[in-house]
């Protein structure tokens, strides 16, 4: 696996671009991209970014999550919005993963809503919302569609902590390109460090408030049931990865194939 370099305006950075494919294949470095969200981001003074020349941004966040951390986009770059949980919160039903900050703000409410293992239920529910919601379903097929596209140039998908909603987008492209199961665990699980040291202050506040540790951890990592969930749905509703794109997701072969074409070296 390539990563870029740390980058000093945008939290949990990565380039997809040397991940292992099948038969010695690998992904071509520098087009696709994943991250957290863009609030801080500085071209100027970030020469790592600034190397990357992104044409494209994807946003898979909330019109709440947007509105308090709007991304700040270099000049000429495309800003897409893929809201991925708007069917879920037109449900009534807040995911936990929008909410990381206010839910570590106070170990009480923590506690009531997502002990006794609940966090992981809510997450897992929340992942197969990733399949089966028609909100989700866009972003993803805008993702691929994109992706596919020399016209879109560097690409870059991001949501709030670029773990959940930009890590199940990075599992379906790399299953596209031809990764195996233990690649794509090792990829979605690869973010945990860079995501605990952006939430670090929040997660020393929360436990010396009282919080429960495994709550903290339940919120801010990535564990491999939640991904598993994810793909427990895709396996239940079409049975295959490339069924999903093709049925739930409307993404044409072809365009898959342009995709592989111009992601696999």
């Amino acid at each position: 696996m390539t990563t870029t370099t740390p980058s000093t305006t945008v939290a949990n950075l990565r380039d997809l671009g040397g991940t292992p494919l099948s038969g010695g294949r690998t992904v071509r470095p520098g087009l696709a991209l994943r991250s957290g969200q863009l609030d801080r981001l500085d071209v100027d003074a970030d020469p790592v970014v600034a190397a990357l020349g992104l044409r494209t941004v994807i946003d898979f966040r909330t019109d709440p999550e947007r509105a308090d951390h709007p991304d700040r986009i270099p000049a000429g770059v495309r800003l897409l919005i893929s809201d991925v949980l708007a069917d879920k919160l037109r449900s009534g039903r807040m995911p936990a993963a929008t909410q990381l900050k206010d839910l570590l703000s106070d170990p009480a409410v923590a506690e009531e809503h997502l002990g006794g293992g609940k966090v992981q239920k809510l997450f897992a529910d929340t992942y197969r919302s990733f399949v089966n919601t028609a909100s989700a379903q866009a972003a993803y097929r805008i993702l691929l569609t994109e992706l596919a596209d020399p016209d879109a140039g560097p690409l870059l998908f991001h949501c709030t902590a670029g773990k959940d909603r930009t890590g199940w987008g990075a599992t379906v492209v790399l299953s596209l390109l031809g990764a195996d199961d233990e690649t794509l665990m090792a990829e979605y699980l690869s973010v945990n460090p860079a995501v605990k040291q952006a939430f670090a202050p929040l997660i020393e506040g929360f436990i010396v408030a009282g919080g429960n540790p495994d709550i903290a951890l339940g919120l801010i990592g990535v564990f491999p049931s939640y991904l598993e969930a994810a793909l427990d749905e895709v396996n239940t509703r079409y049975g295959s990865m490339e069924k999903y794109v093709r049925e739930g997701l409307g993404v044409p072969d072809e365009t898959v194939e342009a995709l592989r074409a111009r992601l696999v070296a």
